[in-house]
This record gives C-alpha cells, sequence and structure tokens, in this order.
C-alpha cells in the first residue's frame, strides 16, 4: 500500500466494484466512489511500470445524489471486502448494476442486453440488508471471526455483520476458535442455525462430536403452487439471499417452456432439478462436486424422472446423454467457455436457460452460443447481492 493521495474526477463504474478514473493519462481503479463526483483517494496499488492504478475513496469533495452514509462502515477504505457498496442508495445499486451489465454486453458480446435488473422482494423494506442466510469466515490470530480486505491477506476481525440475518450475526460474532479456522454458519427456512468450523458440526460454540450430529439445513421455496423442500450442508452452496432460490427457480421454469426432456448442468444441490423433475419433466442433473451432487440425489429422492449424474459437465457432455430440448446451466463465475458451449450446441436443445453470477461471463457466452447458432432472445437480472458489486442474471437462447 503508499500513501500517496490524488484528487479525482470519478467516471463509470466497472465490473468488481470500482469506478474508473485517470491520472496523468493512467486508468485508476476507485473504490468507495460514485460516477460524477470529485474525490481524495489514496492509491492501494501502483507503480511505474503497473498497467493501472487503484485506490481508496477517503475524502468526498463533491459527492453524487446516490451517495448515503454507508450502512456497513468496517466495509469502507481500508476495511473488509465484500461490502463495497454500502455507500450506494439501493435505487443507485440498480442503477450502477444495470451500466455494469449494459457496458459487459456492448463490449464482449457486441449488443445489447436485453432487460433490466430488479430488486429482490424484500430488499426495500430491509434496506437491502440481514438477506443472507449463509456467512461464512476465517478466524484471526485471537480466534475472533475475521474478514480480509479487498486484494489483501489481512485479516480484519468483525464486530458486525449486517447483512446477515439477526440470528446468524448474532452466533457469528459470539464464535471464538483456533486461529486460522473456517466458520461456515447457515439458516434454514424453519429457523434452525447449523455451524460448522473446518467441515466439523459445532453446537453452542463448541465442536459436536457425536456421530450423528447435524450439519444440514431445511430450505424451503414455493414455485407455482408447490413447495420444495431441500437439505443442504451449513458449508455447501445454496443461494445465499433469502428471496433467491424462489425467484431463480421459478424464472428457470417459466424460461424452459414446454421441454419435456432437460439437461440441468452445474445443478449444486439440486434447486433447479427438482422442480423442474416435480413439474413432469424428465432431468438429467450434472454436477462435478461430490457433496452437492449427493445433496441433489437426497433431494430428489421423491422426483423419480430425475437422473442424478456425478461427473464433470464437459466430460459427461463429451461422453453423450442423449437428446434434450432444452439446458439448463448455472455455471462458476467464469461462466461455461467455448468448449462447453460446442458441447451444449451438439445436443440440438432448441432451447438454453443461462443463470449467470457475472455479466461479463454471460457476455461473452453470449457471443460464443451466437457463433453455434443460438440468439439471446430474452433476459432479466436481480439484485441477489445488495451492497456488493455482484449481481445475478438469467437468459434464455433459442436455436435459429
Amino acid at each position: 500500500m503508499t500513501d500517496q493521495v490524488l484528487e479525482l474526477e470519478i467516471g463509470a463504474p466497472a465490473h468488481g466494484g470500482h469506478c474508473v478514473a485517470r491520472a496523468d493519462g493512467r486508468v485508476v481503479f476507485v473504490r468507495h466512489a460514485l460516477p460524477g463526483e470529485r474525490v481524495k483517494a489514496r492509491l492501494t496499488e501502483a507503480g511505474d511500470d503497473a498497467r493501472l492504478w487503484r485506490a481508496d475513496a477517503v475524502e468526498i469533495l463533491e459527492g453524487a445524489s446516490d451517495r448515503v452514509d454507508p450502512v456497513w462502515p468496517e466495509a469502507g477504505a481500508g476495511g473488509v471486502g465484500g461490502g463495497e457498496l454500502s455507500h450506494v442508495s439501493l435505487d443507485g445499486q440498480l442503477r450502477w448494476k444495470q451500466a455494469v451489465i449494459d457496458e459487459s454486453f456492448s463490449r464482449f458480446a457486441r449488443r445489447d442486453f436485453p432487460g433490466r435488473i430488479h430488486q429482490a422482494a424484500g430488499d426495500e423494506s430491509r434496506g437491502g440488508l440481514r438477506y443472507r442466510t449463509r456467512v461464512s469466515a476465517t478466524t484471526d490470530a485471537e480466534g475472533r471471526p475475521a474478514m480480509r480486505g479487498h486484494r489483501s491477506r489481512e485479516l480484519i476481525a468483525l464486530t458486525s455483520m449486517p447483512l446477515a440475518t439477526e440470528a446468524i450475526e448474532r452466533a457469528l460474532l459470539d464464535m471464538r476458535v483456533a486461529a486460522g479456522s473456517r466458520i461456515a454458519i447457515a439458516e434454514g427456512s424453519d429457523g434452525v442455525l447449523r455451524t460448522t468450523v473446518n467441515g466439523e458440526p459445532y453446537n453452542q460454540g463448541r465442536r459436536d462430536k457425536r456421530s450423528n450430529a447435524p450439519r444440514t439445513v431445511r430450505q424451503s421455496f414455493e414455485v407455482n403452487g408447490t413447495t420444495h423442500d431441500f437439505k443442504v450442508t451449513a458449508d455447501g452452496f445454496w443461494q445465499v439471499h433469502r428471496e433467491a432460490p424462489r425467484t431463480l427457480a421459478q424464472e428457470v421454469l417459466n424460461r424452459v417452456g414446454d421441454a419435456e426432456r432437460v439437461a440441468d448442468l452445474y445443478a449444486g444441490a439440486g434447486l433447479f432439478t427438482v422442480p423442474l423433475a416435480a413439474s413432469g419433466r424428465t432431468v438429467v442433473s450434472i454436477e462435478a462436486d461430490a457433496d452437492a451432487s449427493r445433496a441433489a440425489k437426497r433431494n430428489s429422492h421423491a422426483t423419480p424422472h430425475a437422473t442424478i449424474v456425478h461427473g464433470d459437465v464437459r466430460r459427461t457432455l463429451a461422453s453423450g446423454i442423449g437428446p434434450v430440448d432444452a439446458i439448463v446451466l448455472d455455471p462458476p463465475r467464469s461462466g461455461a467457455g467455448a468448449a462447453t458451449a460446442a458441447l451444449m450446441a451438439a445436443t440440438g436443445a432448441a432451447r438454453m436457460v443461462y443463470v449467470a453470477c457475472d455479466p461479463v461471463a454471460l457476455a461473452r457466452d453470449t457471443a460464443t452460443l451466437a457463433e453455434h447458432g443460438y440468439e439471446l432472445t430474452d433476459a432479466t437480472a436481480y439484485d441477489l447481492f445488495p451492497m456488493t458489486h455482484h449481481v445475478e442474471a438469467i437468459a434464455t437462447f433459442e436455436r435459429r
């Protein structure tokens, strides 16, 4: 880190939670600022041979109308990562993320993003807080729950976690375990909390040594009048926003349309597999992670139309899964990629429904799918990660 402070005019937001500024012709990525502001910013990464510099806004000389008092000051300049937009109004966050999506598609897909971003149910009344039903932290040298600073290995002890539910925040801040431990806490739809430390179940701050110690939480949501129940481990993957499972599952069901045979790629614990199969469709669910695949098998036990395949998506597609009418995919942040796109196209699916947690990856894959004859016909986005730069988008591709 450097102590040099620059006075900067702040430009447009960019993917990653910063805005773009320029200093003597050099690009500077500035966090904790807003487009149109004039700020003093402390350089955090700089050098004569650096392609770009990075900085944190530390004094606002001329503020923007979307600026508010940070709702999580610990995530401000020099603080923990993970709340880099807590100084932006909720409406301003939607505008910020829409601008990032639009720019990503203009640059990487060479076309417009055909949809708008929406707020999740309940976020306005909660001020964009208390939405996380899952959190993780690493303990510092004194055993306190901590998070790392942005682009840093430094652990910063937490004194609050306003993005999490109240019950999770209390449980997390009360934890004291060995230094360097990984804490994961999840809250089920029924309000039950489960905690693991380095993968081991904990109860009331102590390791639960029982052979049958519970480590799963119940997650339930209703789609089209049907309630779906899941069991997911506290440290396993599940959508963190309390409204995300229902919102995304409903979007997927709507977009799949009348497809009878569906492949669910990167299927995780079965978030989409179960509602798809319960609606009478035949579903092939493919997931590489062994724990998630086991969870999908457990969660889909009452839906005989689902076949759970534990395996790498690309290799499984290459080996053949038979004809499918539609493909649903929810790939990692890096996206599906060219090789997987080619294999998906080879199935002959008439439709693809793409759930994306990264707008740049989705834009790149949009361009790749177009080369294989799949046109982006509709898309929307949801702000399922308020106070952060992350955004979820759902896109439908039709074979031309």
